[in-house]
């Protein structure tokens, strides 16, 4: 473990609580006004009779789990009066409230004016409990709950507190008629109500809030605490002096906080208590320092084998999975980092970031912690029962300025595509001043990016989004950072891209100098073109049509080199499963781009490109390329005309008038191919019945091997055949009907034949 976590923890150790998870008091107060719909107005101290009445006007009071909301007397036990059913009032109560919030202000360590909203009125008879549970936070802004007890006759019903291993029981009782009991806590803390042993228990549950509810308000601020984080300063200055790349010390600290905080409320501004006190240290200690101070959701996920639990079965007759197991030994285990804060309140875009064992602070202090989630799986098949468990924690999390590119690097492009985003539009933003240094950040993030890009990155070519390279080309060419552009084509993209990368690549491209551009075209399709065919294709014809008329820019050399690449017979064997091969695919894009982009730069290039497909129909096919090619390219105005695209229509006409020119006369018998590939007993008789003029059915009474294998060889040869089975008698039929698919496949050639020749004659 390092000495620099074990350190930081210590120092952080240090700062005083500025307040507690909880605080309770007694007040003296003038008893409100209370009024109830249907009781009406009622006496404090609480009567007998008025006790009963509030009872019998009170409805059961639910709980929340999950999203669900249950009444369930086995778990709560109380009434409940809703806040449009009460009137509160008096001359004296608001100034009682105001000095029960000065109170709790003060023992929660909330340093900035908060409301109490009254949220209802409980009553808990004898018998009455509520076992442990958190609040939800029922309202923006809310980050605590206060209980006022007003004065009665009762006995127990006291509340427990739990937090963080600490706990607080608090009896509420007052011994005088003329004081009031009241406590409030953070509404994450787990609490309970005993069950009221005597009388009843009447309290005023109100929920406080901050009194900016945006979430955006100044952060808590704890008292005076100069020394310590001086002292926190001086620790992290040696760490930011000796945090080099080749330093053994961690690459940032995390620094789990003692509060839970949902990612809707992560933010300085809602931390709460000691994580206040700690966040506000912290944030100047790291400000003094040279370094980056963020909040971030700290995540941890676990997996490993359950074993059966002691006891299983033997509670209370119950049989569910959560009784059958516990977690056994954990095989896989994850700690990242999201959902980052700055200490200005807006949002990072740093991305999921992994974390190492030796950068919490302390050392272990993720060790102990109950889990958030936890599942459990019995045994399937070869594998054992095993469980899935999470912990979700807030934490603050620090590095030294310098070593910002270490952290980000070691989640991968992941976290730095997004960052560098992230700067890129922050620097579009930014005002004059600012502006020299986001670009030198963001110009840095990406040489550091590109210096450690993936040696052997898988690239889709066929993919319809922009790939890594695309993003960090088309984010480079928003900032102007040429230098950089030049090393993402030369030493990235040269070598393998999409067309999804098109954009981003011209965008590049255009920030450079004519001659420049021409020279890396020209580089990317001699690099490229054997695994990304097309897309070199659509890059050569988009650069052609938008750099045409420009001087210096002469792209013949790139189209020489796309026209070599070109495959023929020799290429075309059987489709391969590599990145490469895929990438080589003629479909008819890359015969129209080529024929666009070649007669932009040179017409005699392009009637070679014609030649050559016309060359090699197996691969370039008539139906399948070229026809398609040739309709799409007459629908552009820019090549009509052509000597290469007349070339291509002549060829593609012919092709389609010859087989115009077949007859189209339907079968006037029953016959029907008979090219049966396999020459088995059965096959032979199918064979058979397709060649018999007079028979249009056969049935196949046979087992299911042997019907299953006609069935396969109709497929196989494409028989004009529509197959049945009849499940009645044993073993089952197979019914062969003949049919006229051919024909209908022909009729419907034919329709898209008259088509194309109508558009290509236009």
């Amino acid at each position: 473990m390092t000495v620099i976590a074990t350190d930081l923890a210590a120092l952080l150790g240090t700062v005083r609580r500025p307040g507690d998870f909880y605080v309770a008091g007694e007040i003296a107060f003038s008893p409100p006004s209370l009024d109830v719909a249907s009781v009406g107005p009622v006496a404090l101290p609480l009567l007998p009779i008025q006790a009963r009445q509030l009872i019998d006007a009170a409805e059961p009071a639910p709980f929340g789990r999950g999203e669900q909301t249950i009444i369930d007397p086995t778990v709560r036990r109380c009434g409940q009066i809703g806040p449009d059913r009460v009137r509160l009032g008096g001359r004296h109560w608001a100034r009682t409230l105001e000095d029960i919030l000065a109170r709790v202000s003060d023992g929660l360590g909330v340093d900035e004016p908060i409301d109490a909203e009254f949220y209802k009125l409980l009553i808990y008879d004898q018998g009455g409990f509520f076992v442990s549970h958190r609040d939800t936070e029922k309202v923006a802004g809310m980050f605590a709950t206060l209980t006022v007890v007003l004065p009665s006759h009762f006995s127990g019903g006291d509340l427990i507190i739990r937090h963080k291993g600490r706990e607080a029981c608090l009896a509420l009782h007052t011994g005088d008629p003329g004081d009031v009991a009241f406590a409030a806590f953070y509404a994450d803390c787990v609490h309970e109500i005993l069950p009221v042993s005597e009388g009843c228990r009447l309290a005023l549950i109100y929920n406080l809030l901050r009194r900016s509810r945006s979430g955006r308000g100044r952060a808590l601020h704890p008292p005076d605490y100069t020394a310590e984080q001086a002292r926190i300063a001086a620790l992290l200055r040696r760490w930011t002096d000796t945090a080099g790349p080749d330093a053994a010390l961690p690459a940032k600290l995390v620094y789990p906080l003692e509060h839970a905080y949902t990612p809707a409320e992560l933010g300085f501004a809602s931390l709460k208590g000691a994580d206040a006190a700690v966040g506000g240290v912290l944030t100047g200690a790291a400000r003094d320092a040279g370094c980056d101070l963020h909040l971030a959701l700290l995540t941890i996920e676990e997996s490993g084998a359950a074993e059966y639990a002691d006891t299983y079965g033997s509670r209370r007759g119950r049989w569910d999975t959560a009784d059958a197991f516990e977690a056994g030994e954990v095989f896989e285990r994850s700690v990242a980092l999201s959902d980052w804060r700055r200490p200005d309140g807006t949002r990072s875009d740093l991305g999921e970031i992994p974390v190492e064992e030796d950068e919490i602070a302390p050392p272990g202090a993720c060790d102990d912690l109950a889990p958030d989630e936890e599942q459990f799986h019995e045994a399937t098949g070869n594998e054992g029962a095993s469980f899935e468990r999470s912990y979700r924690r807030a934490a603050l999390v620090l590095w030294p300025r310098a070593r910002l590119f270490a952290v980000l690097s070691q989640a991968g492009l992941g976290a730095t595509l997004p960052y560098l985003g992230d700067l890129v539009r922050r620097w579009a933003a930014a005002d004059p001043d600012c502006r020299a240094a986001l670009w030198r950040d963001a110009h840095d993030l990406a040489e550091h990016m590109v210096g450690r890009w993936p040696k052997h990155d898988w690239r889709d070519t066929e993919r319809k989004e922009p790939s890594e390279a695309g993003q960090i080309l088309g984010l480079l060419a928003e900032l102007g950072d040429t230098a950089t552009i030049e090393t993402v084509l030369t030493g990235i993209i040269a070598g393998g891209f999409g067309k999804a990368d098109t954009d981003a690549i011209m965008a590049a491209l255009g920030q450079l100098a004519p001659l420049r551009r021409v020279a890396l075209i020209e580089l990317i399709v001699a690099e490229s073109a054997a695994g990304s065919l097309g897309a070199c294709a659509n890059l050569l014809a988009r650069a052609a049509v938008a750099w045409a008329t420009s001087g210096n820019c002469d792209l013949t050399g790139a189209a020489t080199r796309l026209l070599t690449a070109l495959p023929s017979g020799a290429a075309r064997a059987t489709p391969s499963s590599g990145w490469q091969q895929s990438g080589r695919a003629v479909v008819a894009g890359v015969v129209a781009d080529l024929v666009l982009g070649f007669g932009a730069i040179d017409p005699v290039l392009a009637e070679r490109a014609i030649d050559h497909v016309l060359a090699w129909p197996k691969v370039y096919g008539m139906d399948a390329v070229l026809v398609p090619a040739a309709r799409c390219l007459c629908q552009r105005q820019l090549v009509r005309g052509t000597a290469a695209l007349a070339r291509l229509r002549t060829a593609c006409l012919a092709h389609l008038r010859r087989r115009m020119a077949e007859k189209l006369a339907g079968p006037t018998d029953w016959r029907r191919d008979s090219k049966i590939p396999c020459r088995c007993p059965r096959c032979a008789d199918l064979a058979r019945f397709l060649a018999n003029p007079d028979a249009s059915t056969w049935v196949l009474k046979a087992a299911e091997a042997e019907r299953a294998h006609v069935q396969h060889s109709i497929r196989q040869a494409g028989s004009d055949v529509d197959t049945t089975t009849d499940r009645s008698g044993r073993p089952y039929r197979l019914i062969c009907t003949k049919n006229q698919a051919s024909h209908e496949r022909r009729l419907r050639q034919r329709q898209r034949d008259l088509e194309a020749v109508a558009e290509l004659t236009l």
